[in-house]
């Protein structure tokens, strides 16, 4: 399947994430906050990055900005996954390059199909 780069600052939301994205086959790499998430994604070139937008170091917004940012990793697709739902936080996700907003709490299938419609370019 595909590598997808994980990056959220909550130990038990991303065991969660990494086990579910391992039980449909991805290959997952997991870091703690947006500046590791910089770093792994120059490194691994994962087929898609999931970020958390609250997280110590770099934000998840800055993250996404950086990685948009710079010629190797820009074609990446990035997709948000934070609780905060509100207008103008999708808002400032969508604007920083992310290609998609999930909020929390996700049901892991429904999590799987949107990534898989991601993946196959059904954006």
């Amino acid at each position: 399947m595909s590598k997808i780069l994980v990056a959220e600052d909550e130990q038990d939301i991303r065991d969660l994430i990494e086990f579910t994205l391992k039980y449909a086959g991805h290959e997952v790499v997991s870091v703690a906050n947006g500046e590791e998430a910089c770093q792994m994604a120059k490194k691994i070139m994962p087929d898609l990055i999931l970020l958390d937008v609250r997280m110590p170091v770099m934000s998840g917004y800055e993250a996404c900005e950086k990685i948009k940012n710079d010629p190797k990793t820009k074609n990446i697709p990035i997709v948000f996954l934070s609780a905060k739902g509100q207008d103008s936080e999708i808002k400032a996700g969508l604007q920083a390059g992310a290609v998609d907003y999930l909020l929390k709490p996700f049901a892991p299938d429904d999590l799987n199909r949107r990534l898989k419609e991601i993946l196959d370019g059904v954006v």
